[in-house]
């Protein structure tokens, strides 16, 4: 008898969809069904392990197409197992180990924050929500290569937001995102032709001259809409960021005595607090793929073909991994050293070799620089809506986090 499906239950429930159902079941493996297949929902660091497990689950033919319309990209490396998906996953490893790779990105975000207050200062409030996101995009377009100028920015933010905010639903926003997947996808893959002709010079060793001379497993150049979406995943997730920095002024608002002492640049605590900000608070619901052939896990027999999902929020909010999980602690990261399957906001694993995100670091490198930077701003907070609705995927501050700037203090 085939199971109701659970398709109304996610979108009324959003983050709370699998932790809801585990609970009421009282089991960490729980069965549903989702577009009409079989759903096998797992949690716990041993579950992530098996998650990425290629003999256990793959993700080729995994990822539905209007997630790939909208977020990865059709193509993406994201879609890719075995030899495929290593050779592809060692192009980004190899952009983000250059020297100097991430610590370059880094100022570059910082300066381009710096001299943003100052225009924050001069208006009478800002949305920290798209104005970092401005700040990310132009650091990480220069950063990769990119040709883009000032006034180009914003635009070129707004849609790689887009992309994010518009993978998990449907009506305006998904639309908005495949709209502005298309544009962006056809203006790099026309840097990826020019580069590739000779017509347009870059830095070597940079995002956009790695991903235009790359050959895949088979010894082919990428095609170029393809070396478009990849180098979208490397813009389109390091700009995601400014949900976490929106995520990072929200906790400052409801718990300022952490302020202090991120003000005082100690750096420890800086990587603590933004792994806090990741584990505490929504983004990616849980992550999947599809089991190859039939298996078996926590006493259920997994269907061949089936959708294998980690539950990322639950795995996160786990009170036997976390202890009190719904408080606001960046101390319980200090002096802790973090499985690779515990903390899991972008996937789990070896992010050289495995599925998890290759960017992660960058995502906490970042978020460290700019959380100091945020907790030294002078601002007030208007009168504004600061909830968080766990229904909505991805989640966001209603309002995106408004703040009248005065400038930064000494």
């Amino acid at each position: 008898m085939a199971r109701p499906e659970n398709g109304l239950q996610l979108l009324a429930k959003g983050y709370g969809w699998l932790p809801d159902r585990r609970r009421a079941l009282g089991r960490r493996t729980v069965t549903a069904r989702l577009g009409g297949l079989p759903v096998t929902a797992i949690e716990g660091p041993d579950a992530a392990r098996f998650l990425y497990d290629e003999d256990h689950v793959q993700r080729a033919h995994a990822i539905p197409e209007p997630v790939q319309g909208t977020l990865f990209g059709k193509g993406a490396v994201h879609t890719l197992d075995g030899d495929a998906h290593r050779v592809r996953k060692a192009m980004f490893v190899a952009l983000l180990m250059r020297e100097d790779g991430i610590a370059s990105l880094v100022q570059r975000a910082t300066t381009a924050w710096d001299d943003a207050v100052v225009e924050w200062a001069r208006r009478p409030e800002i949305v920290l929500l798209e104005e970092s996101a401005q700040v990310l995009a132009g650091a990480v377009t220069r950063w990769a290569g990119v040709p883009v100028s000032d006034d180009e920015v914003p635009a070129l933010a707004r849609d790689l937001q887009a992309m994010v905010d518009g993978f998990a639903t449907g009506g305006p926003r998904h639309f908005r995102a495949r709209r502005a997947r298309g544009r962006r996808e056809k203006w790099l893959a026309r840097s990826v032709e020019e580069v590739r002709a000779g017509t347009a010079t870059v830095e070597e060793g940079s995002a956009v001259d790695v991903v235009a001379r790359h050959r895949d497993a088979g010894g082919e150049l990428l095609e170029p809409r393809v070396a478009a979406v990849e180098l979208l995943n490397v813009v389109r997730p390091t700009t995601a960021v400014s949900w976490f920095v929106a995520f990072t002024g929200h906790a400052l608002i409801r718990w300022p005595e952490n302020r202090k002492r991120l003000a005082d640049g100690d750096l420890a605590y800086a990587e603590a607090f933004a792994h806090e900000v990741r584990r505490f608070y929504p983004f990616a619901p849980f992550i999947g793929g599809r089991a190859p052939r039939e298996v078996e896990w926590d006493g259920e027999r997994i269907p061949e073909n089936s959708m294998v999902l980690l539950d990322l929020y639950g795995q996160n909010h786990d009170p036997e991994l976390w202890g009190d999980p719904y408080a606001f602690r960046p101390d319980r990261f200090l002096g802790r050293e973090i499985g690779a399957f515990d903390l899991v906001p972008q996937g789990g694993g070896d992010p050289r070799t495995g599925h998890r995100c290759p960017g992660e670091q960058i995502t906490v490198s970042l978020l460290s620089a700019l959380a100091v930077r945020l907790s030294r701003l002078e601002y007030d907070v208007p009168e504004q809506d600061l909830t968080i609705a766990l229904h909505r995927i991805p989640a966001r501050p209603a309002g995106g986090v408004r703040l009248k700037v005065w400038g930064t203090s000494s």
